[in-house]
């Protein structure tokens, strides 16, 4: 089959991206990204698609006290960039409900997620850790930043 002009824009499979490369040596990307509670769906950045921002869609699973709480973000760090950061619940009945609890740090104030939201993250701005307590049923999450790579300034401590 031949490739369409455009069809390089259109993205339905995971592909290691620049976050993926901030993994210490010998760290598979798929064991990171696919465990018993989360699901990497999608990314993309500048890497995989040159001229693209970077940005990733993660399915966050039900499960209890086997799982959860967990680190999901254990560094608190900042980008070179703002950053947009979305937990969406998916109670059809309803939606503003997040069916979970998740903690976010962003500077030195703790933030407890118990509604589906949107995060303007300015950049600079030290953000997590991000510590999922609870989800009873699938979260969407989703970030980006027009940042062509995704990069971290881990806090010094």
């Amino acid at each position: 089959m031949t490739e369409s002009k455009h069809s390089r824009y259109i993205l339905s499979e995971l592909r290691r991206d620049s976050h993926d490369d901030l993994l210490p040596p010998g760290i598979d990307p798929i064991i990171v990204s696919n465990t018993k509670s989360h699901k990497k769906m999608l990314s993309l950045d500048d890497s995989i698609l040159k001229g693209s921002f970077y940005t990733e869609i993660v399915w966050i699973w039900p499960g209890g006290s086997e799982i959860y709480p967990e680190t999901a973000e254990p560094n608190s760090h900042s980008h070179n960039y703002d950053e947009i950061v979305a937990f969406v619940g998916t109670d059809f009945n309803n939606p503003n409900d997040l069916c979970g609890e998740i903690e976010l740090w962003m500077e030195d104030e703790k933030f407890m997620l118990t509604s589906s939201c949107l995060i303007f993250i300015p950049k600079g701005m030290y953000h997590c850790p991000l510590v999922i307590h609870k989800v009873e049923k699938p979260i969407f999450h989703f970030a980006a930043g027009p940042g062509p790579l995704y990069m971290q300034k881990i806090k010094k401590r």
